[in-house]
């Protein structure tokens, strides 16, 4: 696997999953509770959508086969997914639905929803982990993205464990301005999304 490949799988879980911008939704919805439990919280959130997005990996190309979906066709779909999420954070709107999410949800433990799905293992990051494994489908390559994917979980979990001072050396302006940095970022992957699967399908050489 060469290290374009890598850096840019990394690249794109990590706008994706977008770990910073969870900061602030993560001390929201643990606000008031103890550091121990949450920890806990944040254990239990990532372990979850390390497990889902793992599924996804190992056996989402084998489930799309199932029902008749070619990959290039997902490529496709997929990138213009991830480019939907791309606008959103340029404008904002990933942000504010998350914040609209944290503030209704009311459960006492909010580790599977909202967090674990659909912040840190959303339709994208599903879809992200389905199209990369879908580049090359050797076990070195699959191993690869997988162990992207649980670096980019594992940097989610050092940004939950100094939550508070993150989000206070960043405030809203900071956090919008990287939002908006990962979104011009993600645009471009998507894009490169739906080239791939185009070429796949034959339709352009």
């Amino acid at each position: 696997m060469e290290s374009t490949q890598i850096i840019s799988a990394f690249v794109t879980l990590f706008v994706v999953i977008d770990p910073v911008g969870l900061v602030p939704l993560f001390i929201a919805l643990t606000r008031g509770m103890s550091p121990q439990r949450t920890r806990r919280i944040g254990w239990r959130a990532l372990a979850i959508a390390a497990v889902l997005m793992t599924l996804f990996g190992l056996a989402g190309e084998a489930i799309l086969t199932g029902i008749g979906i070619s990959l290039s066709a997902f490529r496709v779909a997929g990138g213009l997914l991830l480019f939907l999420t791309a606008l959103d954070m340029l404008f904002e709107r990933r942000t504010e639905r998350r914040e609209g999410q944290q503030a209704r949800d009311e459960d006492d433990d909010p580790s599977v929803f909202p967090l674990a799905t659909p912040l840190l293992a959303g339709p994208g990051a599903l879809a992200s982990m389905i199209l990369l494994v879908g580049q090359d489908p050797g076990p070195t390559h699959t191993l690869m993205i997988h162990l992207v994917m649980l670096t980019v979980l594992g940097i989610a979990a050092v940004l939950f464990a100094m939550a508070r001072p993150i989000a206070n050396l960043l405030g809203r302006t900071g956090t919008m301005v990287v939002t908006r940095l990962f979104g011009m970022l993600l645009a471009a992957l998507s894009i490169q999304f739906v080239f791939d699967g185009l070429k796949g399908s034959g339709l352009v050489g």
